[in-house]
């Protein structure tokens, strides 16, 4: 059997399903996969080599590639150094979408607002949203934090110029927090949860009921139209893993305890029960919050250009590949 390695490829892949992945085997034997530390799934896929072994099956080698955040994740998958990012915060697929990306949304974890939160030291005399002013805030950029702070200024009538924003990784926020370099610290889990077992933190707010806190998991749109068959075996994979996550979560602790710092399996507990990890694909109806994000950096100016959310790449396993 002989297979077009360019257009035939893909009419290939969509015709003729388990077939097609035989033929895009044979013209790309490889799936670079891009990760962070809170890519729960993907990092217990591949301590438990799950994925490996279904991609082995098809002729198809898998390496992993870590990432401290989300934008130079897609940042790398937009210029074909990986080929499939694992789950990245709501707002980063805002900013690559600007940066001109090419990136195809394949799969999204519902909503974990209590997933993220402003963290401040357990001591500190703040006490509400109102008393940022004027204070030094550690955030990510482009991370879900940077939009949970917006959202978290704007509900106190607050704007981006009346605090100090620290632009920071997770590892030199926490740092930052617990020397007194800033007031306080806007990040994620398993971040939230390690800074309150071990720096006795306080949360000044959670997202609930500013930022749902959705993550998404994107492909470079080439792979995709090329491997949609690979797609729809990750994402089986995904769906699985997070519901044995749920059913588990004594031993999903144990397996990510090491890998996330070595946190004890009661922090790696309290991180995973503030996620669904309930993995669905993604609808151009559902990316309403998406809007709100992307209009929200670019009215505070943190965005350089307005963003249409819905104009994007999706794969879903009833319709492999839709453009806008």
């Amino acid at each position: 059997m002989r297979c077009s390695f360019r257009a035939g490829l893909r009419r290939g892949l969509l015709a003729l399903g388990l077939l097609g992945l035989a033929c895009a085997a044979q013209a790309d034997t490889s799936l670079r996969i891009g990760y962070q530390k809170s890519s729960t799934l993907l990092v217990l896929l591949k301590e438990q080599g799950t994925l490996e072994r279904d991609l082995a099956a098809q002729g198809i080698t898998v390496s992993w590639h870590e990432f401290s955040s989300g934008l130079p994740l897609l940042e790398s998958l937009n210029v074909g150094n990986v080929d499939l990012s694992a789950d990245v915060a709501d707002t980063v697929p805002v900013f690559a979408q600007a940066a001109g990306a090419k990136l195809t949304y394949f799969a999204r974890e519902t909503p974990s607002p209590q997933a993220q939160a402003i963290l401040v030291p357990e001591g500190s005399p703040l006490q509400t949203l109102a008393d940022l002013k004027g204070k030094r805030i550690a955030v990510t950029k482009a991370a879900g934090s940077h939009y949970l702070l917006i959202a978290a200024l704007q509900k106190a009538g607050l704007t981006f110029a009346d605090i100090q924003p620290a632009y920071l990784t997770p590892a030199d926020g926490r740092a930052a927090l617990e020397n007194g370099k800033v007031d306080a610290w806007v990040t994620w889990e398993p971040f939230v949860a390690s800074a309150q077992r071990q720096q006795h933190v306080r949360i000044l707010a959670s997202g609930e009921g500013l930022a749902s806190y959705q993550r998404y998991y994107l492909a470079a749109t080439p792979y995709a139209q090329a491997h949609p068959e690979v797609l729809g075996l990750v994402f089986a994979e995904l769906q699985r893993t997070g519901q044995w996550v749920k059913q588990h979560p004594a031993e999903a602790a144990r397996i990510l305890g090491p890998q996330w710092g070595r946190l004890d399996e009661a922090t790696v507990e309290l991180a995973n029960g503030r996620r669904t990890y309930d993995v669905q694909s993604v609808s151009r109806a559902a990316l309403g919050e998406q809007q709100r994000i992307a209009d929200a950096f670019h009215a505070a100016r943190l965005l350089p250009t307005a963003v249409d959310a819905s104009a994007v790449d999706l794969w879903t396993p009833s319709a492999p590949l839709t453009s806008r």
